[in-house]
């Protein structure tokens, strides 16, 4: 999901910048250290969709990840960007993630990382065979995962809607035809999104409603399509008591946690460049609306729900 927030306007050769200390501390946006959300012992966390090739160093991020008990990742690719560049640089981020591990004396694995590849719904006026065969192309990497993050946009409207939705459904088709699970992007359009999907039936390998903010009342129906749900940052947010309740409501079975790095950084360290290490706050409060933040068999499920929706061998 891109957006606009105060960090992620911060841009380095067109990546976002930060984090500048190369440590594991989580810091706020006056830079000063804020004490990492309390997990219990033995947890593992996954963060469900970031954007590696938007962060300024992917390597850090990931170690910073590996550093706050986050064992799995999935990064989006769009094929209308430049796809070829998390292709190709994601085994030098893994491999710099592990030295920092190593250089920091710590006993971590560096996260596991897939693929998400799909045209997001701002640049489905780009999309045509040849933004296609890219896709084909990148959801063939034995990395991949998932089609995503496709769907509708009427926020920002940066396509025409017509287009939004014809690209919507070929892409869902395409799903079908590969027999692979979608991340879904869905902003101010539920209704729309949710008819189409009914329409081109839900994809057998699943349908996962990526960064859900809103309430209980307009998740009921996705649910009840099949559907899994992600929650982010905005979950964590003061004045976000609605989507808490849509959490608590929701199957566990069905639920998973993730950044939108850069985007969205959770409460407390709201407005900086947000990585895949902040999906422990977002955890930690996934638990709390559960009224189980301390029980492990919770983290557990939310993180085995993330390898089993994107058949993930750990």
């Amino acid at each position: 999901m891109r957006t606009t927030d105060a960090a992620a306007t911060d841009v380095a050769n067109g990546r976002a910048a930060g984090p500048v200390h190369r440590d594991a501390l989580f810091r706020d946006t006056k830079d000063r250290v804020v004490a990492p959300p309390l997990l219990p012992d033995g947890v593992r966390l996954a963060d469900t969709h970031a954007h590696l090739d938007m962060l300024h160093d992917p390597g850090l991020a990931l170690a910073r990840a590996a550093a706050n008990a986050v064992s799995y990742v999935a990064t989006v690719i769009d094929p209308t960007e430049d796809p070829a560049y998390t292709c190709n640089s994601l085994d030098g981020w893994i491999a710099e993630a592990c030295g920092l591990i190593d250089e920091w004396g710590m006993d971590y694995k560096a996260p596991t990382v897939s693929i998400i590849a799909g045209c997001h719904p701002h640049n489905a006026s780009r999309y045509d065979e040849g933004i296609e065969q890219a896709l084909r192309a990148t959801l063939a990497d034995a990395r991949a995962r998932a089609l995503g993050e496709i769907g509708l946009d009427y926020h920002y409207d940066k396509s025409p809607r017509d287009t939004q939705q014809a690209v919507f459904r070929r892409q869902l088709q395409l799903a079908h035809e590969l027999g692979v699970p979608v991340a879904l992007h869905v902003r101010e359009a539920h209704a729309d999104g949710l008819r189409i999907l009914v329409e081109e039936g839900l994809p057998q390998a699943g349908v996962l409603l990526h960064c859900f903010n809103l309430d209980y009342a307009t998740l009921e129906p996705f649910l009840e399509l099949g559907c899994h749900v992600a929650f982010g940052g905005p979950l964590t947010f003061k004045k976000s008591d609605e989507v808490r309740e849509a959490a608590r409501r929701a199957p566990l079975e069905r639920v998973v946690t993730e950044t939108d790095a850069p985007f969205m950084a959770p409460h407390p360290v709201r407005g900086v460049v947000c990585g895949p290490e902040h999906v422990a706050y977002t955890a930690r409060c996934l638990a709390e609306a559960c009224g189980r933040g301390d029980d492990p068999a919770l983290y557990h499920t939310v993180f085995q729900n993330a390898l089993d929706f994107f058949r993930e061998a750990y």
